[in-house]
């Protein structure tokens, strides 16, 4: 084993390799970090260190997690990020062993995603045109919806669609998904002409600002953020506003949510699962798959509202008593005199 590694160089020295060699996005990175600070911290309270620390300890932290009140999903997360460290510095000749890798994580709770009705999402779309301070905002708004819902995007991969993949009017998507794995998604009727109006709009703000000097911008929806697009917080907030404005509750609208419908609705209508997975850019077919249970639950309610088997048996009707009360009616009258 090498000589030991100052501790302050581990997590900056992972997270650097998991940017460079894993293609790990911003988010990823971020989350990383958290949760390995957490883990060092704790560490430190007990003496120890990520040179020392031992299965036990691994172990302590995460009953210690438990503990907490954090969720599953939570533990099984930092388990894994702490394994992927482990497993850096085993390769980096930085320990002999990966102290984490016997352990058996908490698993993690499998929901089904929530989704949205076609009609919900049609009042989406129908109250994005009109939301907005300003035209251009509304012509804004309404692209993004459109999009998002034609092609079951991620918020960060639309809101950092560049403009180049814009042009020329598309009849399809070139989109960077995670781990900056590439892939195309096709484009409605619909969402290709929000697209060119959009763009078209965008063209001429930008023309504006380069005679005023300022760069042009390279994002598809520009923004005076840092990042200098429209951020997900922003997109969020938006989403928002045009369910309260649609008359769905904001509740159940999420720009993941909308996702999620495209991929229910898609299997609804008769989609292949893996195309399906190709569009959402799941590496892995089990990630997909949690969307036939949705449409299995939807199916079993419908045959469980409309067979005629599950409906319950007429109730006999009671013949009428003949001390109620009743007056009898007349006998016929046949024509006798």
């Amino acid at each position: 084993m090498a000589d030991p590694v100052p501790e302050d160089r581990w997590l900056p020295a992972f997270l650097d390799a998991q940017a460079a060699e894993a293609g790990a996005a911003r988010n990823t990175l971020l989350a990383y970090g958290r949760d390995l600070k957490d883990t060092r911290d704790w560490l430190t309270g007990k003496g120890k260190g990520w040179q020392t620390a031992t299965q036990g300890d691994v172990e302590g932290y995460l009953v210690f997690c438990d503990a907490q009140g954090l969720s599953r999903a939570t533990r099984a997360r930092r388990l894994s990020a702490i394994r992927q460290l482990y497993r850096f510095a085993f390769e980096e000749g930085w320990r002999d062993d990966n102290p984490a890798i016997r352990i058996k994580g908490p698993g993690r709770a499998r929901s089904l995603p929530q989704t949205l009705t076609t009609d919900e999402v049609d009042r989406l779309l129908t109250a994005a045109r009109d939301i907005g301070r300003t035209p251009a905002d509304q012509l804004r708004n309404t692209c993004l919806v459109e999009l998002l819902y034609a092609t079951g995007m991620r918020v960060t991969e639309l809101v950092t669609l560049p403009v180049s993949a814009a042009r020329g009017r598309p009849e399809m998507l070139l989109v960077q998904g995670k781990g900056g794995r590439e892939r195309l998604v096709p484009l409605s009727m619909p969402a290709q002409d929000a697209l060119a109006s959009w763009l078209a709009e965008r063209d001429a703000a930008q023309e504006v600002a380069r005679l005023a000097g300022k760069p042009p911008s390279r994002f598809l929806f520009p923004s005076r953020s840092r990042e200098g697009h429209l951020t997900r917080h922003r997109f969020y907030l938006l989403i928002k506003e045009i369910a309260l404005a649609a008359g769905v509750s904001p509740d159940r609208v999420t720009p993941h949510r909308l996702r999620h419908a495209f991929a229910t609705h898609l299997l609804a209508n008769g989609a292949d699962l893996r195309a399906i997975q190709t569009l959402l850019g799941h590496a892995d077919l089990t990630t997909t798959e949690i969307y036939t249970h949705v449409l299995e639950d939807r199916l079993k309610e419908l045959v469980e509202d409309n067979h005629p088997l599950n409906r319950p048996p007429p109730q006999d009707i009671p013949a009428p008593d003949p001390d109620d009360g009743a007056v009898n009616p007349p006998a016929p009258d046949h024509g006798k005199a």
